[in-house]
């Protein structure tokens, strides 16, 4: 089994499920991205988003009530996430990100990865239903806009998160 695959390797140990129901499974990130990082993943094998149509909507509401779920049993409020897919996803198995906006960690390394959660790249849950309904399925980004985006300069999320709490002490 390849790295790409290691989240189909995670989710059949059952020591590392937080959350599970009949058709998804809640872990956590092994590299978070921020203090809480949790992905949702189908039990069906649906490799990526652009694996999905209008049929997969109500298996996409399921990754979201979960994740939801996740955050209600750390004791957070959802307004401090961050709900989505990756628009170029780099892992095997559809995954939902569920992921604090506060974007600390040892893990968060690169330019590209923080543009993976803080641009276009990051396609939130009712984005992406949408597009299902309106298209019946989801196109990769031409290349030149993934460049484009991977290359945005880096913004603060702790003038962001003050910003949008209204909090400029």
């Amino acid at each position: 089994m390849n790295w790409q695959s290691g989240l189909v390797k995670t989710i059949l140990e059952p020591k590392n499920l937080i959350i599970s129901s009949e058709i998804a499974v809640v872990i956590a990130d092994k590299y978070p991205k921020a203090r809480h990082h949790y992905l949702v993943l189908p039990k069906e094998d649906i490799p990526s988003i652009f694996h999905l149509n209008k049929t997969h909507i109500p298996l996409l509401e399921e990754l979201h009530l979960l994740g939801r779920n996740i955050i209600e049993v750390r004791g957070k409020e959802i307004s401090d996430f961050q709900v989505g897919f990756h628009a170029e996803p780099s892992m095997q198995r559809l995954h939902l990100h569920v992921i604090s906006k506060d974007f600390i960690s040892h893990s968060l390394k690169t330019k590209k990865h923080w543009n993976s959660f803080n641009t276009d790249l990051f396609v939130t849950h009712d984005k992406l239903c949408h597009m299902l309904e309106k298209e019946n399925s989801v196109q990769r980004l031409p290349k030149t806009l993934k460049d484009q985006l991977l290359a945005t300069p880096l913004k603060c999320n702790q003038f962001l998160l003050r910003a949008n709490s209204g909090d400029f002490r």
